[in-house]
């Protein structure tokens, strides 16, 4: 994990991964490190090459909202990135962990859900986790060995690529959505737990995290390839849940008319027999579908 020095870590992957021609700096000669130099970093941000170096050993960890600024343009960052990097040096306060409890979803939230008969929706926990679906959410999902864990779902469920038609956009996307729902808590022991499971059984994985790519969910077209109803394309809407910090509410559409409004349509009368309330997963009172 990067609890040690996550600036100096962020710093560094994201610098490997900037071209020179990227940032107008001519390609001379044989480059014997991936990405920009330090010194080309410092010089693109305005700052010292020795201030910058202390900055990815871990000897320097707060930077002002300035230099930030300098460095999120010259590393090329992205909206989520250049946000990432923001709390990384200027962390919030440190605070006591709370003991360990499991996720629950509103009672009000999982109603709300049951009222969308049409349309699947899951609740996501900070890890990725689905906490609650309603009956079509649960279906879209139903039939892998980690349909309750979205995460475990892409990079260990052996029919992964099959169900994910694009699935080297979507392993990129779900592991800058894992770090972005991470935020700076690296030592979230759940995180730690998933991180360093899925380290060791899948190498994509492994490289993909190295990367320290930052895509918050928001929204999205997905493919899907159902077992049931064959290819689906969904748009999908990412809300956050502001009752519970570090939920997400994810909800599905089919474009109006379109086959695959059809193909959802059919997926909701296959599963309409099964009378389901939306799922929580972590609830004593009903069957735990999590992988």
């Amino acid at each position: 994990m990067d609890s040690e020095n996550p600036l100096g870590r962020f710093l560094r992957a994201r610098r490997e991964r900037v071209r020179p021609e990227d940032v107008d700096i001519p390609p001379v000669g044989r480059r014997r490190v991936a990405g920009l130099r330090r010194e080309e970093v410092a010089l693109l941000a305005g700052v010292s090459t020795d201030y910058y170096v202390r900055l990815e050993q871990g000897r320097e960890r707060h930077p002002s909202a300035q230099v930030v600024e300098a460095l999120a343009r010259a590393l090329v960052l992205e909206e989520d990135a250049a946000a990432h990097l923001h709390r990384l040096a200027r962390p919030a306060p440190g605070r006591r962990r709370p003991a360990a409890r499991r996720e629950r979803v509103s009672p009000t939230l999982l109603r709300m859900m049951e009222g969308w008969p049409r349309t699947p929706a899951v609740v996501l926990g900070r890890c990725l986790t689905v906490l609650a679906h309603n009956t079509l959410g649960g279906a879209l999902f139903d039939g892998h060995t980690h349909s309750r864990d979205l995460v475990r779902l892409v990079f260990l469920d052996p029919d992964a690529r099959e169900f994910y038609p694009d699935w080297d956009r979507v392993a990129v996307n779900t592991v800058g959505g894992l770090r972005a729902a991470a935020g700076v808590d690296a030592d979230d022991p759940e995180l730690v737990a998933v991180v360093g499971e899925l380290s060791l059984k899948s190498e994509t994985f492994r490289r993909l995290w190295a990367r320290h790519d930052i895509r918050q969910k928001t929204h999205e077209t997905k493919r899907f390839r159902h077992r049931l109803v064959g290819e689906l394309t969904l748009e999908y809407e990412a809300l956050t849940v502001n009752s519970a910090p570090g939920q997400q509410l994810i909800v599905y559409q089919a474009e109006p008319g379109s086959p695959s409004e059809q193909a959802l349509a059919l997926l909701g009368s296959l599963t309409a027999d099964v009378v389901e309330a939306p799922h929580d997963p972590m609830s004593t009172t009903t069957k735990d579908s999590s992988a």
